[in-house]
């Protein structure tokens, strides 16, 4: 990679503003005029839908450089609900991204949940970064993002697969933790915690 005196780690209780702020800076102005992403990670921590034992930090030369969570969301399949696990957020400093640091970062928080017997996760995200990690879509399995059109592919909707013979052969619907719903209102009110940032428009954006 590089760098010098890396270590990843389990996230501790006195590492949560830094990481807000890492996560904040990470995400502004990135898919959105300012950033959700800090606000939800400060909710997972409190939401029961947060496992705890995956949420991971690196840090570089002693400085928290990036963080990983992951919580459960539902397969609903209409007669029953199953818990299935999503990665994310997935945060690195814009200083230190494009040098593999995330991918270190997935790679090793990936192995753990194979590890504690997860038999597989889901992400949301750009499929051509997430296919090296072994991601696929979901919908090659028949599972479909909440929200989304059940009669195509969603590439942007992944899964990676530990145990085959954990995901039932039948059609259902993946809905994140509800700690996802973002109200605008909310996480603007929280937003004043940190330093003024300014919201930019940007064309690349999503909303």
């Amino acid at each position: 990679m590089g760098e010098n005196n890396i270590n990843i780690r389990l996230e501790s209780e006195k590492d949560y503003l830094e990481v807000e702020n890492l996560v904040r800076d990470a995400f502004w102005n990135v898919y959105r005029p300012g950033a959700f992403e800090h606000y939800i990670v400060h909710n997972l921590r409190d939401d029961d839908s947060f496992i705890a034992d995956l949420a991971y930090v690196i840090e570089c030369d002693g400085q928290i450089i990036g963080h990983i969570n992951y919580s459960k969301g539902f397969l609903d399949y209409g007669d029953e609900k199953r818990d299935a696990v999503v990665l994310g957020p997935v945060a690195i400093h814009k200083d230190y991204q494009k040098r593999g640091l995330g991918s270190c970062l997935i790679e090793y928080t990936l192995g753990l949940a194979e590890s504690k017997g997860i038999p597989f996760v889901f992400v949301i995200g750009d499929e051509s970064y997430y296919h090296r990690f072994g991601f696929v879509s979901a919908s090659g399995y028949d599972i479909y993002l909440d929200g989304t059109d059940t009669s195509q592919d969603c590439p942007f909707f992944m899964i990676k697969v530990f145990d085959e013979s954990k995901i039932l052969n039948k059609r259902t619907i993946f809905h994140n933790p509800q700690v996802f719903d973002v109200n605008a209102d909310d996480a603007d009110e929280f937003d004043k915690n940190f330093e003024y940032r300014q919201k930019l428009v940007l064309d690349a954006q999503l909303e």
